[in-house]
């Protein structure tokens, strides 16, 4: 198995989707969203972001959208609550470099406790946040894997369009 999953990334893409850490499928596979139940490459299709839903496998194609794909911590877990609060501190140096040297419009947080814990901030709202990282805008959206059940696959589509929208038209509007 893999010690961590390579970014996919580029200079100034439209989003750049952060995962928390890398699931145990993903790292097994080599591939972003690999997971049986994770709803990401579906829920990105039908959000807007792509023209046809993207397998694991060709997770590359992503680039082909102005999108990339990067974790926040680098450690494969089952769980994502099996990360340390140290861990997000140890990543956070790195991961804010990475952001300053590809400058992409958006970065976006899949699920609340990587961007908590990166920002210090106990309370992170959905959508878009009143702060910036390394000059590009915050997006927080829902973890699409299919361990979070608080959101359907509609509730997760049509957070994921919020941000779509914003990327074509130009304009966002901050979460309360």
């Amino acid at each position: 198995m893999a010690d961590t999953l390579p970014d996919i990334i580029a200079g100034h893409l439209a989003v750049l989707f952060c995962g928390i850490n890398p699931g145990m499928a993903a790292a097994a596979t080599g591939h972003h969203f690999a997971g049986r139940g994770n709803r990401f490459w579906r829920v990105l299709h039908l959000a807007g972001f792509t023209p046809e839903e993207i397998l694991p496998r060709n997770d590359r194609a992503i680039l082909q959208h102005r999108c990339g794909l990067t974790s926040v911590v680098k450690r494969p877990t089952a769980r994502a609550d099996e990360l340390s609060p140290q861990e997000f501190i140890s990543a956070a140096a790195e991961f804010e470099q990475k952001i300053a040297r590809t400058r992409p419009r958006f970065v976006a947080f899949l699920g609340k406790a990587a961007y908590s814990a990166l920002s210090g901030r106990p309370e992170v709202a959905w959508g878009l946040q009143p702060a910036t990282m390394q000059g590009s805008a915050i997006w927080v959206l829902p973890n699409p894997s299919g361990r979070n059940r608080a959101f359907s696959l509609d509730d997760l589509v049509e957070a994921y369009r919020l941000l779509h929208l914003a990327v074509v038209e130009g304009k966002a509007s901050f979460a309360r």
